[in-house]
């Protein structure tokens, strides 16, 4: 009994490799957030009540601010 192997299992191997390519990548990234968010919410952690009153925000709004970045825990002020 022979196997005989084909161009398909080679083309098989060769159009997997950018998914597991774009998987590491997006875990990669994903990982690279945490470890941002993580450091943001240890130095404003660091912070003392005045210095994060000076910058707008309270002790309880550290964790939110540190998972919501892009996000203002007052929301939207008029002016």
């Amino acid at each position: 009994m022979s196997t005989i192997y084909g161009p398909t299992s080679s083309a098989q191997a060769v159009a997997s490799t950018p998914r597991i390519f774009s998987a590491f990548k997006g875990f990669w990234d994903a990982v690279q957030e945490w470890r941002k968010s993580e450091r943001l919410r240890s130095d404003l952690g660091s912070l003392s009540d005045r210095e994060l009153m000076d910058i707008g925000i309270s002790r309880g709004e550290v964790d939110y601010v540190a998972s919501n970045r892009d996000t203002d825990p007052r929301g939207i002020r008029s002016v």
